[in-house]
């Protein structure tokens, strides 16, 4: 019996979607807001809304389930950015509280805006490369 089992290539026994899939590039590259698989095509058809296959490779991303996660991490690194920044400069000059509230407003908006869709292309990414829910089976 020993005997067959040699003969048996090992790739046998596993499942059909075997490739490793790199992390840290996935996530990059959705960070970037392109297909995590090729790099090329555009994940995001709008501003959060996710296509459902890339357009270059085919790949199906209807699968992701970023829901809130890219929301509650814009909210975590704005706030943590913004609020010792804020604490330093009224301590260091002192400025007018209507300035400060306008200057730290805009800011966070702007920041906000800007890491909403790269945090979800990066969660988005990062579901495709451990193969989270549907990433898992290739069609």
């Amino acid at each position: 019996m020993s005997d067959m089992t040699q003969d048996v290539p090992e790739f046998a026994h596993q499942p059909a979607d075997t490739e490793e899939r790199n992390t840290k590039r996935a996530m990059l590259r959705g960070w970037r807001r392109k297909c995590p698989q090729c790099g090329t095509g555009p994940l995001l058809k709008s501003y959060l809304k996710v296509n459902d296959s890339c357009p270059v490779c085919r790949e199906d991303l209807h699968h992701h389930r970023a829901d809130d996660g890219p929301a509650y991490l814009t909210i975590l690194f704005v706030g943590h950015l913004m609020a010792p920044l804020l604490h330093l400069v009224f301590v260091a000059w002192r400025p007018d509280p209507l300035t400060l509230f306008t200057i730290f407003a805009v800011g966070c908006v702007a920041l906000s805006l800007y890491l909403l869709p790269r945090l979800k292309g990066a969660i988005v990414g990062y579901q495709w490369a451990r193969k989270m829910g549907g990433f898992a089976t290739r069609h």
